[in-house]
């Protein structure tokens, strides 16, 4: 199992970013026109929060690849020994799988109206359906569900850090986007958000 993580997690994050930044932005820009990469580059609080993820995002992927190339070393840094068990690599490998499908079809389902960051140039339209009538955010649920899914596989305080840091981005980000679609879409959009819980609903 532990060569199988070494080889999995590098992986996964490469094709979790192949697919679900380069490869919808890709397809989206094709169809719109545009770069729907629309964070921020000035020095505004919200462009600071863009800077974080794309920091965080260069870090996991350098923690990764150091996995794949001295597992030895990495494997036992940090490491939380008490999780250290088949049971929970193979959930945490599940969740992983589970989240990817699950961003993936959620960036699908918004099909031109998906972007990274808020988009104040053109007015998007606001997606219910699908497995937006689950949860408000199901790409950054399905993000959060990556992290926790990585802890699980390979639990060491670093992957905790990235978990926590990467849950607190993505929730002032979740936050920042509600108040931009409660301006864009007004009575529609809170009616929406009083149906559907912020990150999921089970009903």
């Amino acid at each position: 199992m532990t060569d199988f993580i070494r080889f999995f997690i590098p992986l996964y994050f490469i094709l979790f970013f192949l697919v679900s930044f380069v490869g919808i932005s890709f397809a989206v820009a094709k169809r719109i026109g545009k770069n729907p990469n629309v964070l921020p580059k000035d020095d505004s609080a919200y462009g600071l929060i863009g800077w974080y993820f794309k920091l965080t995002l260069f870090f996991l992927l350098i923690y990764t690849i150091l996995l794949f190339l001295f597992p030895a070393i990495i494997w036992s840094s940090f490491r939380i020994s008490f999780l250290g068990n088949d049971f929970f690599r193979y959930l945490g490998v599940i969740l992983m799988i589970i989240a990817l499908v699950w961003v993936f079809t959620a960036q699908w389902q918004m099909k031109d109206s998906w972007r990274i960051g808020i988009d104040n140039d053109s007015k998007t339209k606001l997606v219910t359906q699908g497995l937006f009538r689950f949860s408000r955010n199901p790409i950054f649920l399905g993000m959060t569900v990556s992290l926790v899914g990585f802890f699980l596989a390979f639990p060491t305080f670093i992957t905790l850090i990235f978990l926590l840091i990467g849950s607190i981005l993505m929730q002032i980000q979740i936050r920042l986007e509600e108040e931009f679609l409660l301006k864009q879409h007004g009575s529609i959009y809170l009616t929406y958000k009083k149906r559907v819980g912020r990150m999921l609903s089970l009903y």
